[in-house]
C-alpha cells in the first residue's frame, strides 16, 4: 500500500508453462503448436499457420522471428522474474517484498496470435489461453488480474470471446494487438516478409468498441518485435537491440494516430485505450504534431488553394527584367502543362476523399487525453512522469501508470515502488496516481471491484 493506496503493476506478464497451456488448445489444433529449438540454440514457438498464397495449413512459422528484419528476442531471460513469470507462488512473494498489491497480467506468447493468417486457429488459440491464464490465476484471484487475448482476425469472434472473458470468467480488460499483419494485395507469396496493417481503426472493429462501450472495459493495445506485426521503423532493421528501441513506440504511435485522425475515438468516446509498453515521454511530441496536422490539414485546409497564374507572370516578368529571350512563349509552355488534364480524371467522389482525407475528426487529438481515452505506461525507472505534466499540465499526472514488465527480460523489479515515489518532482499525490489511482481510472470499475474497493475510489 502506499498512502492507504493499493499499489498496481499495470502491465505485468505470463510466462506461458507451453506444458500446461498445450493441454488447453483443441485437439484438433495441439498439434500445430509446439516448443522448438532454432539453429542459434534458442527456444521458440512453432505455429503451423495457413498459407495465404496457397490456403493449404502447411504454413510454419517461428516466433519470435529469429533473424532478419524486425528480428526477435533472444536470451529474453530474468535473473527473478523468469521463474516467477511462470510460477505464480514465486511472483507473489516478490510482489510482497517489493511492495506489490496487484498485478495485471498479460500473455506472452499471445503476443503473436494477431499475425496469424487462419482466423479459426487465432481463435482457438486465443480462447485456449483466456482459459488457461483464468484458471492459472484462480487461487491468487485477489491479487492477479488476467487480461483477455482476442482474434482480431475474425472481429466477431473477438467480440463473442470479449463477453465471454468478461462477463463469465471476470477479466478486467482485453487485450488487442497495435494492428493486424496483412499479405501485401500485390504479394502474397512473400508474406510476411511482405505485409501491410489492417488498423484499428479500420470499421471491422467498430462492433468490438460497440461492446467494450458497452461492457465499460478497457481495451488495451500490447504490441511486440520479433511477431511479424507491421513494426514501421524496427522493420528496418535487423540486430533486435534496435528492433526493440523502436518497434512498440512505433506501432503504438501509429495505433494512437490512426484511433484520432480516423474518428474512432470521437465515434465511441466511451471507450479507454491503453497503449501499454512503449513508455510516456513522447506523447507531448506526438500530440502536438497531431495538434498541428488536425489545424493546419483540417480546420484551416482550403484545397482551393493554389498559385495565380497572372502573379506568377507578373513576378516571372519582373525577375527577369523583361529580357529573358523567350520568357512569353516559356510561360505559355508552362502554364499549358500545369493546367492540362489528366489522362485518367478522377471521380468527384474519388476527388473528395483525396481531398478531404481525414473528415472524422471533429476536435483537437488533445481533447481525447482530456476525455480520459489515452492511457500509457511507464517502467519504474523511466524519468517522463517528472516532465509530463510541465507538457500536459493536469492531464500529465493523469495518463500514465506503473508496469514493471514482470516476467521479461528487461523488467524493472528491484526497489520498484520507491524509484517512481521516491523520484525527484514526484510528490505524494502524484505518486498515488501513478502506483494506483490512474491505473484503476483506465481499468475502471471491474478492476475496481475485482479488488474489493468501491467505485470511484480512483478519482
Amino acid at each position: 500500500m502506499l498512502h492507504g493506496r493499493p499499489v498496481i503493476d499495470a502491465d505485468s506478464h505470463k510466462c506461458e508453462n507451453p506444458l500446461v497451456f498445450g493441454d488447453y488448445i483443441p485437439s484438433e489444433y495441439r498439434d500445430r503448436f509446439s516448443v522448438v529449438r532454432d539453429r542459434y540454440g534458442e527456444q521458440r514457438f512453432r505455429i503451423v499457420d495457413r498459407n495465404p498464397h496457397t490456403g493449404a495449413t502447411d504454413f510454419p512459422r517461428i516466433f519470435l522471428q529469429p533473424e532478419g528484419y524486425g528480428k526477435g528476442t533472444f536470451r529474453p531471460y530474468h535473473e527473478e522474474t523468469t521463474i516467477g513469470g511462470l510460477f505464480n507462488r514465486v511472483r507473489l512473494e516478490h510482489m510482497d517484498r517489493e511492495g506489490i498489491d496487484h498485478q495485471v497480467v498479460y500473455g506472452s506468447i499471445t503476443l503473436a496470435f494477431s499475425s496469424l493468417v487462419d482466423d479459426e486457429l487465432a481463435v482457438a488459440l486465443c480462447r485456449a489461453y483466456n482459459d488457461y491464464i483464468h484458471e492459472d490465476t484462480a487461487a491468487y484471484r485477489d491479487r492477479l488480474h488476467p487480461v483477455a487475448v482476442l482474434p482480431l482476425q475474425a472481429p466477431d469472434e473477438a467480440v463473442r470471446e470479449m463477453r465471454r472473458c468478461v462477463e463469465e470468467l471476470g477479466m478486467p480488460s482485453v487485450s488487442v494487438a497495435p494492428n493486424v499483419p496483412q499479405p501485401h494485395p500485390e504479394a502474397p507469396e512473400r508474406f510476411p516478409e511482405i505485409r501491410v496493417p489492417k488498423p484499428l481503426s479500420h470499421p471491422d472493429f467498430h462492433p468490438l468498441y460497440e461492446a467494450a462501450q458497452e461492457l465499460d472495459v478497457a481495451v488495451s493495445i500490447h504490441g511486440a518485435p520479433g511477431v511479424q506485426l507491421a513494426g514501421g521503423t524496427s522493420d528496418q532493421l535487423d540486430t533486435f537491440t534496435l528492433v526493440h528501441v523502436f518497434a512498440n513506440r512505433s506501432m503504438q504511435q501509429m495505433a494512437l494516430a490512426k484511433l484520432i485522425f480516423d474518428g474512432t475515438m470521437e465515434a465511441f468516446p466511451g471507450v479507454r485505450f491503453g497503449f501499454l509498453e512503449a513508455g510516456a515521454g513522447w506523447l507531448p511530441d506526438l500530440l502536438c504534431t497531431l495538434h498541428e496536422h488536425w489545424e493546419k490539414r483540417i480546420v484551416h485546409f482550403d484545397p482551393s488553394l493554389e498559385p495565380s497564374p497572372a502573379r506568377f507572370v507578373k513576378e516571372f516578368a519582373r525577375e527577369t527584367r523583361g529580357g529573358a529571350s523567350g520568357m512569353l512563349s516559356r510561360t505559355r509552355r508552362l502554364l499549358g502543362m500545369l493546367f492540362q488534364p489528366a489522362d485518367d480524371e478522377a471521380s468527384a467522389e474519388e476527388r473528395e476523399a483525396f481531398l478531404y482525407e481525414h473528415r472524422c475528426l471533429e476536435r483537437d487529438p488533445f481533447e481525447y487525453l482530456e476525455r480520459g481515452q489515452i492511457f500509457l505506461t511507464v517502467e519504474p525507472d523511466d524519468p517522463a512522469p517528472t516532465w509530463l505534466p510541465f507538457a500536459l499540465g493536469d492531464h500529465g499526472r493523469r495518463v500514465c501508470g506503473m508496469a514493471v514488465d514482470y516476467g521479461h527480460w528487461d523488467a524493472v523489479l528491484r526497489d520498484c515502488v520507491n524509484l517512481v515515489a521516491g523520484r525527484p518532482g514526484i510528490d505524494p499525490d502524484y505518486a498515488v496516481r501513478l502506483l494506483s489511482a490512474n491505473a484503476l481510472e483506465f481499468y475502471g470499475p471491474r478492476l475496481e471491484r475485482r479488488l474489493g474497493l468501491e467505485e470511484g475510489l480512483a478519482s
